[in-house]
């Protein structure tokens, strides 16, 4: 089998570990009774649904996976009984729904469909009782979905700070702390919005895959305060609209409500509990390898840092193990996921909203700059996506290198170098005829990269 095949099958390994029909049905019978042991066998999960559901249950759910995991419940769920919802997903990536709507909407930025779906949801767990049900679905993306702006700024306000978090470099878990103190619904407001008990299935898109950071944690105790959106704002010099630097300093100073934390009784009728992971996906991908008769490592699922450094640590290791067959021997797979970053520096951004600037998301970056440090080394093929199908904001899951993408690149009279200076990696694989391009997968756990050494 060739490397490119490798690759890529290595990634469709690790899509269908984390595939929302998939993960989904193992656990609605706890939808049921939280103290149900969990069963796989459907007939087992339909016998007590029938038998137990007394009140109503509501399905509330966001994320690129939403519209996936929503499908699955339906699936599962016998037609007599009764089923409501409303879940948002990002554009085109909508599935058919026959119990449960579906609104797609704004991402990564928040737009004024989302607000209204949200402010929809809010609407209906408000209106459970004791005695229902409030199933969430969540899976990354769910931060900019479902956003209810809170009182006192505005849905342009909530859009502004994000845009410029999401260029400074900030951290997924810096930039939702800020997102929970600015929404009606994150940071366990929507939990606490329901007087029913609630479960929520997650699928994990954050690194240590901590459910208050996974779509800002709408059904999860939130830990940070307002002094930590704050000193967030100032560390990375984000020039927030008025509003919200009045909202933060006002929260700072105890006048209005904190975000509900940790030992906060309205979490005792809660559960919160991820069902798929970047650890099981990359699990996946390396059994695969294994399959073919390829050793496999895996480095990790929670590998940050600006992407173009990050590529210059695998890229001295992959060397290593090519030139010396340490620490492991030939053939291997290094597998690893996480969250890179790129940060856009000011002169870039200028040079970007000129119309002028490039295009490329954190993993196009990555395999550009490893394809640099390894200057052609013999022998060693790479690959990195992001599992939800998109990188960055562009219609590519990510791309591949091989041994001969700067000689492919140098007879097309390409400069490497310039490219990843301007943020342009995608320039660079769409030339060479390497982009990866899946669609929406309608599922997120983060990136995926492999590094295969022959």
């Amino acid at each position: 089998m060739n490397p490119r095949t490798l690759l890529l099958d290595s990634f469709n390994a690790a899509l269908a570990a984390a595939d929302p029909l998939r993960v989904v049905p193992p656990h609605l019978a706890s939808v049921v009774s939280l103290a149900l042991a969990v069963r796989q066998h459907e007939n087992y999960i339909r016998g007590h649904i029938r038998n137990r559901v007394k009140g109503r249950t509501l399905v509330a759910g966001a994320g690129k996976a939403a519209a996936a995991m929503a499908q699955a419940v339906e699936t599962h769920w016998p037609q007599e009984v009764p089923l409501s919802g409303i879940v948002l997903t990002r554009y085109g990536h909508g599935l058919p729904l026959e119990r449960i709507r579906l609104i797609e909407a704004g991402h990564p930025l928040p737009d004024e469909s989302g607000e209204k779906g949200a402010h929809a949801i809010l609407a209906e767990v408000e209106k459970l009782g004791a005695g229902d049900f409030l199933l969430c679905l969540l899976s990354g993306g769910g931060s900019s979905l479902l956003s209810v702006p809170v009182t006192g700024i505005s849905l342009d306000d909530l859009r502004d700070v994000t845009t410029q978090l999401l260029r400074s470099g900030a951290t997924i878990q810096e930039i939702n702390t800020v997102r929970k103190h600015l929404s009606a619904t994150a940071g366990g407001r929507l939990a606490a919005s329901s007087r029913a008990p609630v479960l929520t299935l997650i699928i994990s898109d954050v690194t240590g895959d901590d459910p208050t950071h996974i779509a800002s944690g709408p059904c999860a105790p939130d830990p940070t305060t307002f002094s930590d959106a704050v000193a967030i704002l100032e560390h990375y010099k984000i020039n927030a609209p008025a509003a919200v630097t009045q909202l933060l300093r006002v929260g700072m100073e105890d006048r209005i409500r904190e975000t509900p934390k940790p030992g906060d009784a309205v979490f005792d009728r809660v559960e919160n509990r991820v069902i798929a992971t970047a650890r099981a996906s990359l699990a996946a991908a390396a059994e695969y390898f294994r399959t073919q008769g390829i050793p496999a490592v895996v480095l990790g699922d929670s590998v940050t840092g600006e992407a173009r450094e990050v590529a210059k640590v695998f890229a001295a290791m992959a060397k290593e193990v090519r030139q010396h067959g340490q620490p492991w021997k030939l053939p291997v797979a290094l597998i690893s996921g996480g969250e890179t970053t790129v940060t856009l520096r000011k002169n870039e951004q200028e040079y970007k909203r000129s119309g002028q600037g490039g295009r490329g998301g954190r993993n196009t970056e990555f395999l550009l700059s490893l394809a640099i440090e390894l200057n052609g080394a013999a022998n060693i093929h790479a690959l990195a996506c992001d599992t939800d199908g998109i990188d960055g904001t562009e219609n590519n899951a990510g791309a591949l290198i091989t041994p001969d993408s700067l000689r492919r690149a140098a007879e097309r009279r390409m400069h490497p170098s310039s490219l990843l200076t301007g943020n342009n990696a995608y320039a660079f694989f769409e030339a060479l005829g390497d982009l990866v391009m899946t669609g929406p997968t309608r599922t997120n756990v983060n990136d995926y990269r492999v590094i295969l050494i022959l």
